[in-house]
């Protein structure tokens, strides 16, 4: 059999509300008593009557007990504001994907249409707006390339004058370096042979004669 719930109200009588009060209060405080010491739990409660007297229990220390649940609630407080920051961050990134989808979509039809594909459900002024695109697009790529041929024709202009200065460096560097002398002409047969006689001939005069003779002189004896 279930048993319904039963409708709690408040004691009207104050002498039972009292009585009440006090048999409750009682019973809560041996509950947390013996809810501390068989399940070595830290608990504390804080009662106020009516006429704001404090009842109060702790199995440890209130003040320790309450700085705790301070800071539980404050950690709580900050991941319940950082799971909603995470929540609406999520949301933006969702919408902002959702207008980056709509916008690639309406670029591809934009960029078909341009290259000639599904013009044919085109109203006239839609095809003057593609006309208009081409148009400009031309006009740039033009600008774009004249302006490209003008810093070739720069570049190569500057490459040419850095060239003839060069040049003109080597060639006033090669006049001032003075010339080698030229080695003397080879001698020919005839005054190779003009050479060595002569050679030889010095030779032989200064040849001494190099005889010891021992002995008195020969004398004429008349």
């Amino acid at each position: 059999m279930v048993r319904g719930k039963v409708q709690m109200k408040r004691i009207e009588n104050a002498t039972s509300r009292q009585v009440t009060f006090s048999k409750r209060r009682n019973g809560i405080m041996k509950k947390a008593y013996e809810l501390s010491v068989l399940c070595d739990a830290e608990v504390a409660v804080i009662i106020f009557s009516q006429k704001g007297r404090l009842y109060e229990f702790s199995s440890s220390s209130m003040q320790k007990a309450i700085g705790r649940y301070r800071q539980y609630t404050k950690e709580t407080l900050i991941n319940n504001n950082s799971s909603l920051e995470v929540e609406h961050h999520m949301e933006h990134l969702k919408e902002e994907t959702a207008n980056i989808a709509k916008k690639i979509e309406i670029l591809e039809v934009s960029k078909r249409k341009l290259m000639g594909q599904g013009i044919g459900s085109c109203s006239m002024n839609e095809l003057q707006e593609i006309d208009s695109q081409l148009e400009r697009s031309l006009k740039n790529i033009r600008a774009r390339k004249t302006q490209l041929f003008k810093d070739k024709i720069q570049r190569l202009k500057a490459k040419e004058k850095q060239l003839l200065e060069e040049n003109e460096r080597l060639s006033e560097e090669c006049g001032l370096r003075r010339q080698p002398e030229a080695p003397p002409p080879p001698l020919t047969r005839i005054s190779q042979q003009k050479e060595t006689a002569s050679c030889s001939h010095s030779v032989q005069n200064s040849e001494v004669e190099t005889d010891l003779f021992i002995g008195l002189p020969d004398i004429c004896w008349s």
